[in-house]
């Protein structure tokens, strides 16, 4: 059987929502976000396997509420890092080498589609690498800090917006293309903030499977706001 295994990094403080709560475990239609994702990566049949890697002194409560969604899957609760990449790294770690595919999703993006899934699981399994993102709409400027008060920087440069994406998930790799470029970048001493960086790092085109603004990240405190309002859209009688 071909084994496709899903990553949830879900071990960060979550500060910019300004929540005691880390924004994982702010609770979406009565479930914790990081649950509500889960179960949309498990509305696709593909993926086999998952991971969930989180903060120790939360591993016991999380499996209980993994196990209670009943996935029909193998679903394991791992301990997480301090940054986004040692928590994919611990739960890669777990992966079985026979995986073909390993995808990486955000814990707070809680609509993305099965469509959307087997786009990219199709892309990284014909390119090696693959992401879902979204073009830019604004005028994205490149800038450097200056002698000026601390909430004002100065432009270097304007980036045209056709040459700008901008990164969602879940992104999704060959087993040993991800397992290889985690190894580099140990052994380097770098850190990314997604997986597609380390990959592309070591010399692999990552190819951008278009997302959707709906797959937004929940970072601040009117996202989840605009999540019940998709949440309530997403009920209505088409």
């Amino acid at each position: 059987m071909t084994r496709i295994a899903a990553i949830i990094p879900a071990a960060g403080l979550g500060t910019r929502m300004g929540a005691e709560t880390p924004k994982q475990f702010l609770e979406l239609d009565g479930m914790p976000l990081v649950i509500f994702a889960l179960r949309r990566l498990a509305a696709c049949p593909e993926i086999t396997d998952f991971f969930i890697a989180t903060r120790a002194d939360d591993i016991v409560s999380l499996q209980d509420k993994v196990g209670k969604a009943a996935l029909g899957r193998p679903a394991r609760v791992v301990h997480g890092g301090d940054t986004r990449q040692q928590s994919v790294a611990n739960a890669l770690a777990q992966v079985d080498p026979a995986t073909e595919i390993v995808l990486v999703h955000d814990a707070v993006r809680p609509f993305l589609t099965p469509e959307q899934i087997g786009r990219v699981i199709a892309e990284a399994r014909a390119r090696g690498a693959a992401i879902l993102g979204i073009p830019a709409i604004d005028t994205v400027k490149e800038v450097k800090r200056a002698s000026l008060p601390e909430d004002v920087v100065l432009i270097t440069s304007t980036i045209p917006r056709e040459r700008i994406v901008l990164a969602q998930t879940p992104q999704a790799f060959s087993y040993a293309l991800l397992r290889d470029a985690f190894r580099k970048a140990q052994q380097d001493g770098v850190t990314a903030s997604d997986e597609s960086s380390l990959v592309e790092r070591f010399g692999h085109d990552v190819f951008v499977v278009l997302g959707s603004e709906r797959n937004l990240k929940i970072t601040r405190p009117a996202d989840m706001d605009l999540a019940r309002f998709y949440l309530e859209q997403e009920r209505r009688p088409k």
